[in-house]
């Protein structure tokens, strides 16, 4: 016999989902899971051109999509974009809080430019969507799911990384509270905590590190934006409905201790 419940829980037929960051990459691949699932999607991000190619993509489809040109850092701008979401499409059942920034170097080569630019975009400018998301899903009295992105830079350590591990760090212990405070509202909060992903931020990175990483990887390869992406969907779907306040690792098991 069929599980009803089992067959339908990935579904989210009328359901609206943001995501930031969502031109390419990882929230790109979550932007078109989305979709696939039936979701409209409002896509945001800094560089319009990007994100309009992404919502063609789906318009193409047969989904529904939008796009804001936003800068998460700017609090007006966050405001804007789920009041927009809202307007556009009636509702806000799921947020993929995918933009971030990186900065890398020893930490006697590091600014406190650096510094802020980097804790201003993954902790505040975080902080400002959670608040608005939580705002809006509970003004709507039907509950919600969160997703941001956080890194294994957050658990595990890398020189160079001192700024990125530790705002990632902070991301992971800033779902925990807040998934005590909205929990009673229905909605969950999780974060998906990638390794080395092959994405326009990780480009630029020399051959010697992806393959360094692909060699000590147990599934022996690079993660594509996709298997990033695919599990931040899952996330909002009600097949993950009891999971909330955790920081899910998709690094094809990088991170598991041991001799190799």
């Amino acid at each position: 016999m069929t599980d009803a419940r089992a067959s339908d829980g990935a579904t989210m037929r009328g359901k609206a989902a943001l995501v930031t960051g969502g031109g390419t990459g990882i929230g790109r691949a979550a932007a078109l899971g989305f979709a696939k699932k039936g979701a409209s999607v409002m896509l945001a991000g800094r560089r319009r051109a990007e994100l309009d190619a992404v919502v063609a993509e789906i318009i193409d489809r047969g989904g529904k999509a939008a796009a804001m040109r936003t800068d998460i850092t700017v609090e007006s701008d966050v405001v804007a974009l789920v009041d927009g979401t809202l307007e556009r499409f009636g509702r806000l059942d799921a947020a993929f809080n995918n933009a971030a920034a990186s900065d890398g170097g020893l930490i006697e080569t590091l600014t406190t430019a650096d510094f802020d630019r980097v804790m201003t975009t993954n902790v505040r400018g975080v902080w400002l969507l959670i608040r608005q998301e939580v705002k809006a899903m509970r003004a709507l009295r039907h509950g919600g799911t969160i997703v941001n992105t956080s890194s294994i830079a957050a658990t595990g350590g890398n020189a160079g990384l001192s700024i990125y591990g530790a705002s990632k760090g902070a991301l992971d212990t800033m779902i925990r509270h807040v998934a005590l405070e909205v929990g009673g509202d229905g909605i969950r909060i999780n974060n998906v905590s990638p390794g080395l992903t092959r994405t326009p931020m990780t480009a630029g990175m020399p051959d010697e590190l992806f393959e360094a990483v692909r060699n000590h990887t147990p599934l022996k390869r690079i993660a594509e934006p996709d298997d990033v992406g695919d599990v931040a969907v899952w996330l909002c779907t009600d097949e993950a409905r009891f999971v909330t306040g955790q920081s899910i690792v998709v690094d094809g098991g990088y991170n598991i201790a041991g001799t190799r």
